[in-house]
Protein backbone atom coordinates (compact mmCIF):
# COMPACT_ATOMS: atom_id res chain seq x y z
CA UNK A 1 0.00 0.00 0.00
CA UNK A 2 1.54 3.27 -0.60
CA UNK A 3 1.48 5.53 1.62
CA UNK A 4 -0.19 9.60 0.72
CA UNK A 5 2.38 11.63 0.16
CA UNK A 6 3.79 14.17 2.44
CA UNK A 7 4.00 16.90 -0.28
CA UNK A 8 4.44 19.96 2.12
CA UNK A 9 8.25 21.38 2.80
CA UNK A 10 7.61 22.16 6.17
CA UNK A 11 6.14 18.73 7.19
CA UNK A 12 7.90 15.61 7.81
CA UNK A 13 7.00 12.17 9.34
CA UNK A 14 7.66 11.32 12.50
CA UNK A 15 7.00 7.78 14.97
CA UNK A 16 5.32 5.24 12.97
CA UNK A 17 4.64 6.96 9.75
CA UNK A 18 8.72 7.45 9.69
CA UNK A 19 9.87 3.95 9.93
CA UNK A 20 6.84 2.99 7.82
CA UNK A 21 8.20 5.04 5.13
CA UNK A 22 11.80 4.38 5.87
CA UNK A 23 11.35 0.91 5.79
CA UNK A 24 8.58 0.18 3.32
CA UNK A 25 6.54 -1.26 5.79
CA UNK A 26 3.17 -3.23 4.76
CA UNK A 27 1.18 -2.53 7.59
CA UNK A 28 -2.52 -1.50 8.24
CA UNK A 29 -2.72 1.93 9.18
CA UNK A 30 -2.18 3.16 12.56
CA UNK A 31 -4.91 5.47 14.54
CA UNK A 32 -2.76 8.03 14.49
CA UNK A 33 -0.12 9.77 12.68
CA UNK A 34 2.54 12.51 13.96
CA UNK A 35 4.37 15.01 11.80
CA UNK A 36 6.47 18.01 12.58
CA UNK A 37 6.43 21.27 11.36
CA UNK A 38 9.40 23.22 10.33
CA UNK A 39 7.13 26.66 11.14
CA UNK A 40 3.68 26.32 12.84
CA UNK A 41 2.29 25.89 15.94
CA UNK A 42 0.93 22.79 17.45
CA UNK A 43 -2.24 21.38 16.73
CA UNK A 44 -4.38 18.19 15.66
CA UNK A 45 -6.31 17.40 12.95
CA UNK A 46 -9.30 14.77 12.93
CA UNK A 47 -10.26 12.97 9.63
CA UNK A 48 -13.96 12.08 9.21
CA UNK A 49 -12.66 8.41 10.24
CA UNK A 50 -12.16 9.29 13.18
CA UNK A 51 -8.18 8.76 12.36
CA UNK A 52 -5.95 11.64 14.19
CA UNK A 53 -2.93 13.52 12.43
CA UNK A 54 -0.53 15.23 15.43
CA UNK A 55 1.52 18.81 14.11
CA UNK A 56 4.22 19.10 16.93
CA UNK A 57 6.97 21.58 16.81
CA UNK A 58 10.29 21.25 16.53
CA UNK A 59 11.44 20.78 19.79
CA UNK A 60 9.58 17.21 19.79
CA UNK A 61 11.63 15.90 17.28
CA UNK A 62 13.18 12.75 18.86
CA UNK A 63 16.18 12.22 17.00
CA UNK A 64 17.34 10.67 13.45
CA UNK A 65 17.34 7.12 14.23
CA UNK A 66 14.90 4.28 14.13
CA UNK A 67 15.43 3.74 17.68
CA UNK A 68 14.47 7.55 19.01
CA UNK A 69 11.44 7.19 16.56
CA UNK A 70 10.43 4.04 18.62
CA UNK A 71 10.56 5.25 21.69
CA UNK A 72 8.47 8.67 20.41
CA UNK A 73 5.77 6.14 18.79
CA UNK A 74 5.38 4.11 22.12
CA UNK A 75 5.07 7.17 24.06
CA UNK A 76 2.53 9.44 21.47
CA UNK A 77 0.68 7.17 19.54
CA UNK A 78 0.38 3.80 21.69
CA UNK A 79 0.90 0.77 20.38
CA UNK A 80 1.07 -0.46 16.48
CA UNK A 81 1.59 -4.04 16.68
CA UNK A 82 1.14 -5.05 12.95
CA UNK A 83 4.44 -2.00 12.16
CA UNK A 84 6.53 -3.69 14.99
CA UNK A 85 5.88 -6.89 13.75
CA UNK A 86 6.70 -5.68 10.40
CA UNK A 87 9.55 -3.23 11.45
CA UNK A 88 11.69 -6.02 13.82
CA UNK A 89 13.24 -7.67 11.26
CA UNK A 90 14.75 -5.16 9.38
CA UNK A 91 16.58 -3.89 12.65
CA UNK A 92 20.14 -5.43 13.73
CA UNK A 93 19.59 -7.18 16.96
CA UNK A 94 23.23 -5.71 18.14
CA UNK A 95 21.89 -2.67 17.48
CA UNK A 96 18.99 -3.34 19.29
CA UNK A 97 20.38 -4.63 22.36
CA UNK A 98 22.67 -1.54 22.57
CA UNK A 99 19.74 0.46 22.57
CA UNK A 100 18.03 -1.79 25.46
CA UNK A 101 21.69 -2.00 27.52
CA UNK A 102 22.14 2.15 27.28
CA UNK A 103 18.58 2.47 29.36
CA UNK A 104 17.58 -1.02 30.30
CA UNK A 105 15.22 0.07 33.13
CA UNK A 106 13.33 2.57 30.61
CA UNK A 107 9.77 1.82 30.08
CA UNK A 108 9.74 2.54 26.47
CA UNK A 109 13.44 0.53 26.10
CA UNK A 110 11.63 -2.47 27.67
CA UNK A 111 8.64 -2.67 25.82
CA UNK A 112 11.02 -2.54 22.75
CA UNK A 113 12.96 -5.41 23.83
CA UNK A 114 9.72 -7.69 24.71
CA UNK A 115 8.22 -7.13 21.77
CA UNK A 116 11.77 -7.50 19.76
CA UNK A 117 12.66 -11.33 21.18
CA UNK A 118 8.72 -11.93 20.80
CA UNK A 119 8.36 -11.36 17.37
CA UNK A 120 11.80 -12.31 15.73
CA UNK A 121 12.44 -15.24 18.50
CA UNK A 122 16.25 -13.63 18.39
CA UNK A 123 17.63 -13.27 21.86
CA UNK A 124 19.14 -10.07 22.19
CA UNK A 125 22.48 -9.97 24.35
CA UNK A 126 21.03 -8.51 27.29
CA UNK A 127 21.34 -9.82 30.69
CA UNK A 128 17.97 -10.68 32.40
CA UNK A 129 16.46 -7.92 34.46
CA UNK A 130 16.66 -8.51 38.60
CA UNK A 131 15.28 -5.59 39.77
CA UNK A 132 12.37 -3.12 39.35
CA UNK A 133 8.71 -2.41 39.49
CA UNK A 134 7.24 -4.62 36.41
CA UNK A 135 5.65 -2.25 33.52
CA UNK A 136 2.31 -2.63 31.36
CA UNK A 137 2.80 -3.50 27.81
CA UNK A 138 -0.37 -1.94 26.71
CA UNK A 139 -1.54 1.40 28.19
CA UNK A 140 -4.78 0.54 30.14
CA UNK A 141 -5.77 4.24 30.05
CA UNK A 142 -5.55 4.66 25.95
CA UNK A 143 -6.68 0.69 25.19
CA UNK A 144 -8.96 -2.37 26.60
CA UNK A 145 -6.80 -4.63 28.20
CA UNK A 146 -6.39 -8.57 29.58
CA UNK A 147 -5.02 -9.71 32.66
CA UNK A 148 -1.51 -9.35 33.08
CA UNK A 149 0.92 -12.41 32.20
CA UNK A 150 4.56 -11.62 33.71
CA UNK A 151 7.62 -11.78 31.73
CA UNK A 152 10.46 -11.84 34.07
CA UNK A 153 13.30 -11.30 31.94
CA UNK A 154 11.81 -8.13 30.87
CA UNK A 155 9.96 -7.30 34.04
CA UNK A 156 6.88 -6.48 31.73
CA UNK A 157 3.16 -7.41 32.08
CA UNK A 158 1.49 -8.85 28.78
CA UNK A 159 -1.81 -7.25 29.52
CA UNK A 160 -2.57 -7.63 25.35
CA UNK A 161 -6.29 -8.30 25.11
CA UNK A 162 -5.12 -10.59 23.00
CA UNK A 163 -2.02 -12.57 22.62
CA UNK A 164 1.24 -11.06 20.67
CA UNK A 165 0.51 -13.55 18.44
CA UNK A 166 -3.56 -12.44 17.96
CA UNK A 167 -4.78 -9.37 19.33
CA UNK A 168 -7.50 -7.21 18.44
CA UNK A 169 -7.18 -3.65 19.95
CA UNK A 170 -10.32 -1.61 21.61
CA UNK A 171 -9.03 1.92 22.32
CA UNK A 172 -10.82 3.70 24.93
CA UNK A 173 -13.11 6.57 23.71
CA UNK A 174 -15.72 8.43 25.29
CA UNK A 175 -18.21 6.71 22.98
CA UNK A 176 -17.52 3.40 24.47
CA UNK A 177 -17.15 4.76 28.04
CA UNK A 178 -20.96 6.22 27.41
CA UNK A 179 -22.58 3.13 26.67
CA UNK A 180 -20.63 1.33 29.56
CA UNK A 181 -22.24 3.87 32.06
CA UNK A 182 -25.50 2.70 30.01
CA UNK A 183 -25.36 -0.71 32.02
CA UNK A 184 -27.26 -2.87 29.14
CA UNK A 185 -26.63 -5.91 30.90
CA UNK A 186 -29.29 -4.80 33.42
CA UNK A 187 -31.70 -2.82 31.31
CA UNK A 188 -32.03 -6.46 29.47
CA UNK A 189 -32.58 -8.46 32.51
CA UNK A 190 -35.66 -5.58 33.28
CA UNK A 191 -37.04 -6.10 29.89
CA UNK A 192 -37.04 -9.88 29.73
CA UNK A 193 -38.53 -9.84 33.39
CA UNK A 194 -41.11 -7.21 32.03
CA UNK A 195 -42.48 -10.05 29.02
CA UNK A 196 -46.01 -11.87 30.91
CA UNK A 197 -45.65 -14.97 32.19
CA UNK A 198 -48.36 -16.39 29.82
CA UNK A 199 -46.15 -14.88 26.72
CA UNK A 200 -42.52 -15.98 27.84
CA UNK A 201 -42.19 -19.53 26.73
CA UNK A 202 -43.57 -18.25 23.02
CA UNK A 203 -41.68 -14.98 23.47
CA UNK A 204 -38.63 -16.70 23.69
CA UNK A 205 -39.24 -19.78 20.96
CA UNK A 206 -40.24 -16.72 18.86
CA UNK A 207 -36.84 -14.53 19.40
CA UNK A 208 -34.93 -17.22 19.06
CA UNK A 209 -36.92 -18.23 15.25
CA UNK A 210 -36.57 -14.55 14.37
CA UNK A 211 -32.83 -14.28 14.95
CA UNK A 212 -31.87 -17.41 13.02
CA UNK A 213 -34.35 -16.11 10.24
CA UNK A 214 -32.92 -12.31 10.06
CA UNK A 215 -29.21 -14.31 10.44
CA UNK A 216 -29.86 -15.68 7.08
CA UNK A 217 -31.56 -12.78 5.66
CA UNK A 218 -28.45 -10.77 6.12
CA UNK A 219 -26.94 -12.67 3.39
CA UNK A 220 -29.85 -13.16 1.25
CA UNK A 221 -31.05 -16.77 1.94
CA UNK A 222 -34.02 -18.43 3.28
CA UNK A 223 -32.89 -21.83 5.77
CA UNK A 224 -34.73 -24.52 4.92
CA UNK A 225 -36.84 -26.02 8.03
CA UNK A 226 -33.87 -28.65 9.46
CA UNK A 227 -31.12 -25.86 8.88
CA UNK A 228 -33.34 -23.72 10.93
CA UNK A 229 -34.27 -26.08 13.21
CA UNK A 230 -30.37 -26.83 14.10
CA UNK A 231 -29.30 -23.37 14.18
CA UNK A 232 -32.36 -22.68 17.06
CA UNK A 233 -30.98 -25.56 18.99
CA UNK A 234 -27.11 -23.93 18.35
CA UNK A 235 -28.12 -20.56 19.85
CA UNK A 236 -30.43 -22.09 22.91
CA UNK A 237 -27.39 -24.17 24.24
CA UNK A 238 -24.63 -21.90 23.38
CA UNK A 239 -24.04 -20.68 26.55
CA UNK A 240 -23.37 -24.17 27.89
CA UNK A 241 -20.69 -25.28 25.54
CA UNK A 242 -17.58 -24.10 24.44
CA UNK A 243 -17.30 -23.30 20.64
CA UNK A 244 -13.83 -21.72 20.97
CA UNK A 245 -12.10 -24.93 19.76
CA UNK A 246 -11.82 -26.39 16.15
CA UNK A 247 -14.23 -29.17 16.34
CA UNK A 248 -17.15 -27.28 18.16
CA UNK A 249 -16.97 -24.62 14.58
CA UNK A 250 -16.35 -27.56 12.31
CA UNK A 251 -19.19 -29.35 14.00
CA UNK A 252 -21.48 -26.10 13.97
CA UNK A 253 -20.57 -24.75 10.24
CA UNK A 254 -22.03 -28.05 9.01
CA UNK A 255 -25.40 -27.20 10.95
CA UNK A 256 -25.91 -23.61 8.70
CA UNK A 257 -25.00 -24.25 5.44
CA UNK A 258 -26.04 -27.55 3.03
CA UNK A 259 -24.27 -30.45 3.69
CA UNK A 260 -23.19 -30.29 0.35
CA UNK A 261 -21.07 -27.75 1.00
CA UNK A 262 -19.51 -27.92 4.75
CA UNK A 263 -16.43 -28.10 5.16
CA UNK A 264 -14.54 -30.82 6.89
CA UNK A 265 -12.05 -28.84 8.66
CA UNK A 266 -10.76 -25.06 8.29
CA UNK A 267 -11.09 -24.49 3.92
CA UNK A 268 -7.03 -25.16 4.24
CA UNK A 269 -7.88 -28.58 4.06
CA UNK A 270 -9.01 -28.01 0.14
CA UNK A 271 -6.70 -25.47 -0.35
CA UNK A 272 -9.66 -22.71 -0.76
CA UNK A 273 -9.11 -19.22 -1.31
CA UNK A 274 -12.13 -16.90 -0.31
CA UNK A 275 -13.12 -13.70 -1.19
CA UNK A 276 -16.49 -11.35 -0.88
CA UNK A 277 -17.15 -9.21 -4.09
CA UNK A 278 -20.36 -8.18 -6.19
CA UNK A 279 -20.79 -9.15 -9.91
CA UNK A 280 -21.64 -5.95 -11.66
CA UNK A 281 -21.84 -8.33 -14.84
CA UNK A 282 -20.55 -11.34 -16.58
CA UNK A 283 -17.24 -12.06 -16.07
CA UNK A 284 -16.69 -8.73 -13.45
CA UNK A 285 -16.07 -8.74 -10.47
CA UNK A 286 -15.97 -5.83 -8.04
CA UNK A 287 -13.79 -7.06 -4.66
CA UNK A 288 -14.97 -5.77 -1.42
CA UNK A 289 -12.79 -8.01 1.13
CA UNK A 290 -10.07 -10.81 0.58
CA UNK A 291 -9.46 -13.71 3.34
CA UNK A 292 -5.86 -14.94 4.23
CA UNK A 293 -4.75 -17.49 2.33
CA UNK A 294 -5.46 -20.73 3.38
CA UNK A 295 -1.76 -21.95 3.51
CA UNK A 296 -1.74 -19.35 6.34
CA UNK A 297 -5.01 -20.03 7.86
CA UNK A 298 -4.65 -22.75 10.21
CA UNK A 299 -1.98 -20.71 12.01
CA UNK A 300 -4.17 -17.57 12.70
CA UNK A 301 -7.05 -19.55 13.32
CA UNK A 302 -4.98 -21.35 16.28
CA UNK A 303 -3.68 -18.30 17.51
CA UNK A 304 -7.25 -16.60 17.22
CA UNK A 305 -8.88 -19.38 19.49
CA UNK A 306 -6.40 -19.27 22.00
CA UNK A 307 -6.57 -14.36 21.89
CA UNK A 308 -10.59 -15.64 22.15
CA UNK A 309 -10.53 -17.61 24.96
CA UNK A 310 -8.33 -15.10 26.60
CA UNK A 311 -10.67 -12.32 25.78
CA UNK A 312 -13.46 -14.10 27.37
CA UNK A 313 -11.15 -14.31 30.72
CA UNK A 314 -10.70 -10.36 30.70
CA UNK A 315 -12.58 -7.98 33.16
CA UNK A 316 -13.92 -6.22 30.27
CA UNK A 317 -17.41 -5.07 28.78
CA UNK A 318 -19.12 -8.63 27.14
CA UNK A 319 -20.18 -6.77 24.47
CA UNK A 320 -16.77 -5.40 24.12
CA UNK A 321 -15.42 -9.22 24.57
CA UNK A 322 -18.33 -10.27 21.77
CA UNK A 323 -16.80 -7.19 18.92
CA UNK A 324 -13.24 -8.89 19.92
CA UNK A 325 -14.00 -12.33 19.26
CA UNK A 326 -17.24 -11.92 16.09
CA UNK A 327 -15.70 -9.58 13.82
CA UNK A 328 -11.97 -11.16 13.97
CA UNK A 329 -13.56 -14.34 13.42
CA UNK A 330 -15.39 -13.02 10.11
CA UNK A 331 -12.32 -11.63 8.75
CA UNK A 332 -10.46 -14.56 9.05
CA UNK A 333 -13.20 -16.51 6.77
CA UNK A 334 -12.37 -19.97 7.85
CA UNK A 335 -14.79 -21.89 6.05
CA UNK A 336 -16.11 -21.65 2.16
CA UNK A 337 -19.61 -20.89 3.63
CA UNK A 338 -21.36 -19.91 6.28
CA UNK A 339 -19.15 -17.44 7.83
CA UNK A 340 -21.06 -14.37 8.35
CA UNK A 341 -23.92 -17.02 10.08
CA UNK A 342 -20.98 -18.05 12.55
CA UNK A 343 -19.99 -14.80 13.34
CA UNK A 344 -23.12 -13.52 14.51
CA UNK A 345 -23.91 -16.91 16.18
CA UNK A 346 -20.29 -15.45 18.21
CA UNK A 347 -21.97 -12.34 19.02
CA UNK A 348 -24.64 -14.45 20.90
CA UNK A 349 -22.36 -17.30 22.28
CA UNK A 350 -20.01 -14.56 23.57
CA UNK A 351 -23.00 -12.36 25.39
CA UNK A 352 -24.56 -15.59 26.78
CA UNK A 353 -21.14 -17.42 27.96
CA UNK A 354 -20.63 -14.16 29.96
CA UNK A 355 -23.77 -13.98 31.35
CA UNK A 356 -24.57 -10.95 29.98
CA UNK A 357 -28.93 -11.59 28.78
CA UNK A 358 -30.37 -13.38 31.58
CA UNK A 359 -30.38 -17.53 30.93
CA UNK A 360 -32.40 -18.82 28.08
CA UNK A 361 -33.14 -15.65 26.68
CA UNK A 362 -31.88 -14.20 23.27
CA UNK A 363 -32.21 -11.08 21.55
CA UNK A 364 -32.37 -10.67 17.52
CA UNK A 365 -29.33 -8.92 17.34
CA UNK A 366 -29.48 -10.09 13.72
CA UNK A 367 -33.04 -8.45 13.20
CA UNK A 368 -31.57 -5.14 14.13
CA UNK A 369 -28.59 -5.55 12.05
CA UNK A 370 -30.76 -6.69 8.79
CA UNK A 371 -32.67 -3.03 9.68
CA UNK A 372 -29.69 -1.29 10.22
CA UNK A 373 -27.16 -2.59 7.06
CA UNK A 374 -25.94 0.63 5.88
CA UNK A 375 -23.91 0.68 9.52
CA UNK A 376 -23.52 -3.25 9.88
CA UNK A 377 -21.47 -3.11 6.66
CA UNK A 378 -19.61 -0.17 7.94
CA UNK A 379 -18.16 -1.94 10.56
CA UNK A 380 -16.98 -4.46 8.64
CA UNK A 381 -15.42 -2.20 6.32
CA UNK A 382 -13.29 -0.56 9.18
CA UNK A 383 -11.48 -3.25 9.07
CA UNK A 384 -11.98 -4.12 4.95
CA UNK A 385 -11.55 -1.04 3.39
CA UNK A 386 -8.14 -0.50 4.67
CA UNK A 387 -6.54 -4.26 3.93
CA UNK A 388 -7.88 -4.58 0.54
CA UNK A 389 -5.09 -2.21 -1.14
CA UNK A 390 -2.71 -4.53 0.58
CA UNK A 391 -3.62 -7.51 -0.68
CA UNK A 392 -1.77 -8.09 -4.60
CA UNK A 393 -4.18 -10.63 -6.00
CA UNK A 394 -5.51 -11.84 -9.20
CA UNK A 395 -9.39 -13.11 -10.85
CA UNK A 396 -9.27 -15.60 -13.33
CA UNK A 397 -12.52 -16.07 -15.80
CA UNK A 398 -13.78 -18.46 -13.50
CA UNK A 399 -13.73 -16.41 -10.43
CA UNK A 400 -10.96 -17.94 -8.58
CA UNK A 401 -8.83 -15.85 -6.92
CA UNK A 402 -5.22 -15.78 -6.01
CA UNK A 403 -3.11 -14.08 -3.44
CA UNK A 404 0.18 -13.17 -4.96
CA UNK A 405 2.20 -11.38 -1.68
CA UNK A 406 2.69 -12.43 2.14
CA UNK A 407 -0.51 -11.14 4.08
CA UNK A 408 -0.55 -13.35 7.22
CA UNK A 409 -0.02 -10.40 9.18
CA UNK A 410 -2.48 -8.09 8.15
CA UNK A 411 -5.00 -9.97 9.86
CA UNK A 412 -3.31 -10.07 13.61
CA UNK A 413 -4.24 -6.99 15.00
CA UNK A 414 -7.53 -5.64 13.73
CA UNK A 415 -8.95 -2.57 15.41
CA UNK A 416 -12.39 -3.51 16.63
CA UNK A 417 -13.25 0.50 18.10
CA UNK A 418 -15.03 1.45 15.48
CA UNK A 419 -16.90 -1.82 15.52
CA UNK A 420 -17.32 -1.99 19.16
CA UNK A 421 -19.59 1.62 19.36
CA UNK A 422 -21.36 -0.05 16.29
CA UNK A 423 -22.25 -3.50 18.32
CA UNK A 424 -23.47 -1.46 21.29
CA UNK A 425 -25.38 0.52 19.20
CA UNK A 426 -27.01 -2.81 17.31
CA UNK A 427 -27.45 -4.42 21.13
CA UNK A 428 -29.00 -1.45 22.92
CA UNK A 429 -31.25 -0.17 20.06
CA UNK A 430 -32.50 -4.57 20.13
CA UNK A 431 -33.37 -4.06 24.11
CA UNK A 432 -34.44 -0.46 23.98
CA UNK A 433 -36.92 -1.00 19.96
CA UNK A 434 -36.53 -4.44 18.54
CA UNK A 435 -37.31 -7.00 21.69
CA UNK A 436 -40.05 -4.94 22.79
CA UNK A 437 -41.71 -4.26 19.13
CA UNK A 438 -41.83 -8.29 18.90
CA UNK A 439 -43.13 -8.97 22.28
CA UNK A 440 -45.97 -5.97 21.44
CA UNK A 441 -46.57 -8.00 18.22
CA UNK A 442 -47.24 -11.60 19.96
CA UNK A 443 -49.79 -9.51 22.41
CA UNK A 444 -51.13 -7.86 19.12
CA UNK A 445 -51.17 -11.67 17.51
CA UNK A 446 -53.43 -12.62 20.40
CA UNK A 447 -55.87 -10.36 20.78
CA UNK A 448 -56.44 -10.78 16.96
CA UNK A 449 -57.07 -14.21 17.09
CA UNK A 450 -59.48 -13.67 20.53
CA UNK A 451 -61.82 -11.14 18.48
CA UNK A 452 -61.62 -13.16 15.18
CA UNK A 453 -63.23 -16.21 17.24
CA UNK A 454 -65.67 -13.99 18.30
CA UNK A 455 -66.52 -13.65 14.30
CA UNK A 456 -65.69 -17.48 13.11
CA UNK A 457 -63.61 -20.37 15.03
CA UNK A 458 -60.84 -20.72 12.20
CA UNK A 459 -58.65 -23.61 11.74
CA UNK A 460 -55.18 -22.66 13.07
CA UNK A 461 -53.53 -23.01 10.10
CA UNK A 462 -56.03 -20.94 8.10
CA UNK A 463 -56.15 -18.16 11.24
CA UNK A 464 -52.44 -17.86 11.03
CA UNK A 465 -52.59 -16.72 7.30
CA UNK A 466 -55.43 -14.65 7.56
CA UNK A 467 -53.35 -12.44 9.82
CA UNK A 468 -50.16 -12.92 8.26
CA UNK A 469 -51.63 -11.64 5.31
CA UNK A 470 -53.88 -9.22 6.34
CA UNK A 471 -51.30 -7.74 8.45
CA UNK A 472 -49.01 -7.75 5.33
CA UNK A 473 -51.76 -6.04 3.58
CA UNK A 474 -52.32 -2.80 6.44
CA UNK A 475 -55.59 -4.35 7.16
CA UNK A 476 -57.09 -6.17 4.48
CA UNK A 477 -57.03 -9.23 2.21
CA UNK A 478 -56.91 -8.62 -1.53
CA UNK A 479 -59.15 -9.84 -4.33
CA UNK A 480 -56.78 -12.60 -4.82
CA UNK A 481 -55.91 -13.23 -1.58
CA UNK A 482 -60.00 -13.47 -0.47
CA UNK A 483 -60.33 -15.89 -2.85
CA UNK A 484 -57.90 -18.38 -1.54
CA UNK A 485 -58.93 -22.07 -0.94
CA UNK A 486 -58.62 -21.82 3.50
CA UNK A 487 -61.15 -18.74 3.28
CA UNK A 488 -63.74 -20.07 0.49
CA UNK A 489 -66.05 -21.25 3.11
CA UNK A 490 -66.35 -17.36 4.71
CA UNK A 491 -68.81 -15.08 3.64
CA UNK A 492 -67.87 -11.61 2.50
CA UNK A 493 -69.21 -10.38 5.75
CA UNK A 494 -66.92 -12.64 7.91
CA UNK A 495 -64.12 -11.80 5.96
CA UNK A 496 -65.08 -7.94 6.49
CA UNK A 497 -65.28 -8.77 10.08
CA UNK A 498 -62.08 -10.16 10.31
CA UNK A 499 -60.18 -7.78 8.79
CA UNK A 500 -61.51 -5.50 11.24
CA UNK A 501 -60.69 -7.80 14.15
CA UNK A 502 -57.13 -7.62 12.77
CA UNK A 503 -57.03 -3.90 12.09
CA UNK A 504 -58.15 -3.68 15.94
CA UNK A 505 -55.44 -5.88 17.62
CA UNK A 506 -52.79 -4.03 15.27
CA UNK A 507 -54.17 -0.63 15.75
CA UNK A 508 -53.89 -0.37 11.55
CA UNK A 509 -55.40 2.58 10.03
CA UNK A 510 -59.31 1.94 9.74
CA UNK A 511 -59.67 0.46 13.17
CA UNK A 512 -62.06 1.85 15.75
Amino acid sequence: MTLPLVSDPNVQPMGYRLLRERHSLACLPHDVESFMLAQGTRRTEVAPDGRRSEYYVRKYWPGDSDFDHLEFALSYEGLHLGLLRALFPHLDPSQAAAHVRAKPTGAYARRIWYLYETFTGIRLNVPDLTQGNYIELADPRICYTGAPERSPRHRVNMNLLGTPEFSPLIRRTKALAAWEAKRLDERSRRVVADIPRELYERALAYLYSRETKSSYAIERETPDQKRAARFVAALREAATRDYLKKDALVALQRTVVDERFANEGWRDVIGEQNYVGTSLAAGDEQIHFVSPRPEDLASLMDAFLEASRRILRADVNPVLAAAAIAWPFVFLHPFSDGNGRLHRFLIHYVLAFLRFVPDGAIFPVSACMLRRMRAYDASLETFSRPLLPLIDFTLDARGRLAVRNETRDFYRYPDCTAIAEALFGFVDETIETELPTEIRFLQQYDEARRLMREVVDLPNRHADLFVRLCVQNTGTLSAAKRRMEEFAKLTASELNELEGAVRKAFELPGSP
